[in-house]
């Protein structure tokens, strides 16, 4: 049995290309998107839509503005996107109901999760890759502590067409003390 073939126009190819230069980043549109220790500019890049049911600690991974966005939009079982962040900035801990893959094109990165009352990390440099499976408590942060006024850039890769994340009930608290959701 062959697998099937298919032909597609440029023009129909181009829908498909997402170049960096074009890709609009959002700042916003997750729990944790005002919370000074958490800013940074998310880009979905291959993507899905938000999910159905989002509301209050429960968000689509990108939040709510970049997910209506993608630079390319399909439904084909995954998202790619980056994270654009100054050092000591990344999301607050939270889970997905999917696996969540990181790797950081520039800097340095600690990506953490917790377990056991205690929090586990790894810290990363360009390249390398760590691979959450769903219901694990994670974050990530820019560690680059060298260069201060330097964004790095980080990749992930989430499984599903329309995953859904969650802060976690400490983060929630967090924000709600400082006003924030």
């Amino acid at each position: 049995m062959a697998l099937p073939t298919i032909r597609v126009t440029r023009e129909e190819m181009r829908k498909r290309v997402a170049l960096f230069s074009e890709i609009k980043g959002f700042d916003g549109g997750l729990p944790d998107s005002d919370h000074p220790d958490a800013k940074r500019t998310l880009f979905n890049v291959v993507g899905f839509q938000p999910p159905e049911g989002e509301a209050g600690a429960t968000s689509s991974p990108v939040g709510a503005n970049a997910a209506r966005n993608a630079a390319i939009k399909i439904s084909e079982g995954f998202n790619l996107g980056y994270c654009k962040a100054y050092p000591g900035k990344g999301p607050m801990m939270h889970n997905h109901d999917t696996n969540e893959t990181f790797i950081p094109m520039t800097g340095r990165w600690e990506c953490s999760w917790e377990v056991d009352g205690k929090v586990e990390a790894f810290e990363l440099g360009p390249y390398d890759v760590i691979s959450f499976p769903p219901g694990v408590q994670r974050r990530f942060m820019n560690v680059t502590h060298d260069e201060p006024d330097q964004e790095h850039l980080l990749m992930f890769v989430i499984g599903g067409n329309g995953p859904k994340a969650e802060f976690s009930p400490e983060v929630m608290v967090d924000l709600k003390e400082r006003g924030l959701v």
